[in-house]
């Protein structure tokens, strides 16, 4: 190849490459990318195209369904409220001084110089915003009609229980969803809406939907490990923060950074904005932030420890026997309106990620055979790496998991399968042969029996004179490879978190 060829041909290649980086860029909605901050109608919909759901058998017929979902879109705390006034009155004096030292602030976003907090002086927070309330009201809808063989009975408590935590956003979660569920079946306003009983344990002893609450080992531990987390979060925030005060000519602090961060996912889920906070940041450092925020929820509610979700199995427990109680109706031909058929839950992030991971989802490779042994598994994976492992798809606003149990009475090896949505969407179990539609009893022997070795009390509130296990340096070994840019690969070291 002659010189000019090779020259023309390398020209070439940079072209496709800067229009490929432009066009990903442009196609880049940063709503998708808020880690568990993200609204349910921006994800939802997003699955894995590899993977081909299966298709129910002819003659088989849903008669139970579980429901475990996160309560919707809320407003932040009154604590990140307070953290935005702070961000807003620095902003203010970084402004002042650099006016003050005749610095330019040419490129300075212009939205700087008179911004405030959309919460100051709100003096409550935490509740469901009106987008949560649509996104459960719809889901319920979407629900009923999916599973008209299911929701077909007279409304009874003890047919259709609702179950949500005292928290108010998820007992209001749960009032949404019921609204859209029996919406049209009752006498109440233009609606035709229909009262409905929705119940909840104490804080102090649910140990079904908020065993994170009252397990007493985990607080201490999530406690222990919070410092070496801030660590662990420096790097990327350092990177972050010196890329901003170079582009923005800006004297940004890494709290800044990490508050500003929180401002974009707030203004982009809660009030569609998208051209302010989320704008200062490029593509590649909102993937690694949202990776930063998808990493903490990897070591604090997910695969990163075990006792995240064994301590979980109370909820596991009471699943399997609603799907039992199911059964033994069926089998005992019970008088339709006489037993359950629905079991539906609102909770909390908490709750939805270590079900979903005693349920084995979102696992790479051979991680299901790794934690069956007690293996610790690797860190998700850094971008630009594909992971599995995302807040904005494991739990996001009003994300659920259903479980909803067949009969299949022409089926010569199982009468009774289970099919498992996420997200409204079958997804793969890899301890069911990386199919969503498993045989009942292969579902209770390879996913849920080995669960079940665990016991809530001796896991969450040992006997006093039992010296609990350190925790303090199981964040030390994945330093070099969380932040080594350098890394080939990229693969993560196996640490138990």
């Amino acid at each position: 190849m002659s010189l000019k060829k090779l020259a023309m041909a390398v020209i070439f290649l940079l072209f496709l490459a800067l229009f490929s980086n432009s066009k990903a860029d442009r196609d880049f909605d940063v709503r998708q990318h808020l880690s568990t901050v993200t609204r349910y109608s921006a994800v939802k919909d997003i699955v894995d195209n590899s993977f081909i759901p299966s298709a129910i058998p002819d003659g088989c017929t849903p008669i139970h369904l579980n429901l475990v979902a996160r309560h919707g879109t809320r407003s932040p705390t009154m604590k990140r409220m307070r953290e935005l006034e702070k961000l807003a009155s620095h902003i203010k004096e970084l402004i002042k001084d650099a006016k003050e030292k005749k610095l330019s602030l040419q490129k300075v976003p212009a939205w700087f110089h008179k911004w405030e907090s959309p919460w100051k002086g709100k003096l409550k927070g935490g509740e469901l915003d009106i987008k949560g309330e649509e996104e459960l009201y719809q889901l319920g809808i979407s629900v009923r009609e999916r599973f008209p063989d299911i929701f077909n009975e007279e409304y009874h408590p003890d047919v259709y229980p609702i179950m949500t935590t005292q928290v108010p956003r998820a007992s209001a979660s749960a009032v949404a969803f019921g609204m859209g569920l029996f919406s049209g079946k009752g006498s109440l306003g233009p609606g035709r809406h229909r009262a409905f009983a929705v119940t909840s344990e104490s804080r102090a002893s649910d140990t079904i939907l908020r065993f994170f609450d009252c397990c007493k080992t985990y607080k201490d531990v999530r406690k222990n490990q919070e410092p070496a987390f801030d660590k662990l979060k420096e790097p990327i925030l350092t990177e972050i923060t010196s890329s901003l005060a170079k582009r923005y000519e800006f004297n940004f602090t890494g709290q800044d950074i990490s508050s500003l961060w929180f401002l974009c996912k707030q203004e982009a889920t809660l009030v569609d904005t998208t051209d302010q906070a989320c704008s200062l940041f490029s593509p590649a450092e909102v993937a690694l932030l949202e990776w930063m925020d998808d990493l903490q929820m990897f070591i604090v509610k997910g695969y990163g420890k075990s006792l995240n979700y064994r301590m979980g199995v109370p909820l596991l427990k009471d699943v399997v026997q609603s799907m039992d109680e199911a059964i033994k109706a069926k089998e005992g031909n019970q008088v339709p309106g006489s037993y359950e058929k629905a079991r539906l839950r609102f909770a909390h992030a908490e709750t939805v990620v270590p079900f979903s991971c005693l349920l084995g989802l979102f696992l790479e490779g051979s991680d299901f055979e790794r934690i069956q042994k007690e293996e610790p598994l690797d860190f998700p994976l850094k971008p630009p790496h594909k992971r599995k492992w995302r807040g904005s798809t494991v739990a996001p606003f009003a994300g659920n998991n259903m479980l909803v149990l067949y009969s299949c009475p022409a089926n010569s090896s199982s009468k009774y399968f289970v099919h498992v949505l996420h997200n409204e969407h079958p997804i793969p179990m890899p301890g069911c042969g990386d199919t969503d539609f498993c045989p009942y009893q292969v579902f209770k022997d390879k996913i849920v029996l080995p669960h079940l070795k665990h016991n809530y009390d001796t896991l969450c509130n040992p006997k006093l004179d039992q010296p609990p296990k350190p925790e303090s340096s199981m964040l030390s070994q994945p330093f070099r490879w969380l932040f080594g840019w350098g890394s080939d690969d990229g693969q993560a070291r196996g640490v138990e978190l």
